[in-house]
């Protein structure tokens, strides 16, 4: 992977996390707050299964 690839990648996902903040920063802000209620093993949990999921997602495209 070179440096062009691993700087789009990270573009993209800031392009991604900054969708729902603009489009309806309403309901962001009730998820986030959702997510402040919740405790570390479930975030934790939550983190690992979205690390698993991409890991998954980057072996099958690659």
């Amino acid at each position: 992977m070179d440096s062009d690839t691993f700087w789009s990648a990270l573009a993209l996902v800031l392009v991604i996390e900054g969708l729902l903040p603009f489009l309806s920063p309403g309901s962001w802000r009730r998820g986030f707050n959702q997510l402040m209620q919740l405790r570390d093993g479930q975030l934790r949990f939550f983190g690992l299964c979205s690390i698993v999921l991409g890991l998954f997602l980057l072996w099958l495209l690659g």
